[in-house]
């Protein structure tokens, strides 16, 4: 008679390997969309493949746009750090009381 050890470690680490990578999440948004499908396709394993795709394509689009963000939070910042540079200096040559410098 077998006796239950429990569940296999390996087996555990990959699967929260794959939850982490979000493969999971695809594969489950993609099983779900087929199962919606009012006229199921021809192909299971073709729409399957490209709904993936297109999953990874947003993923790809999602991960290229935040780096746009922060590259431009970035010029944002050195373009205000030298707008205050630029005011300082501007400073020294325009007086406030209005008069003119030596």
């Amino acid at each position: 008679m077998a006796h239950y050890r429990g569940p296999d470690p390996k087996r555990e680490q990959f699967r929260r390997y794959l939850e982490k990578a979000g493969v999971v999440d695809s594969l489950t948004s993609v099983l779900v969309a087929l199962y919606e499908q009012p006229e199921k396709p021809n192909n299971a394993l073709e729409f399957v493949k490209q709904h993936l795709n297109a999953a990874g394509q947003t993923s790809a689009d999602t991960e290229a746009l935040q780096q746009e963000v922060v590259d431009l939070r970035q010029r944002c910042a050195r373009l205000a750090e030298e707008t205050k540079d630029l005011k300082t200096k501007l400073q020294r040559y325009e007086p406030e009381d209005g008069a003119t410098a030596d």
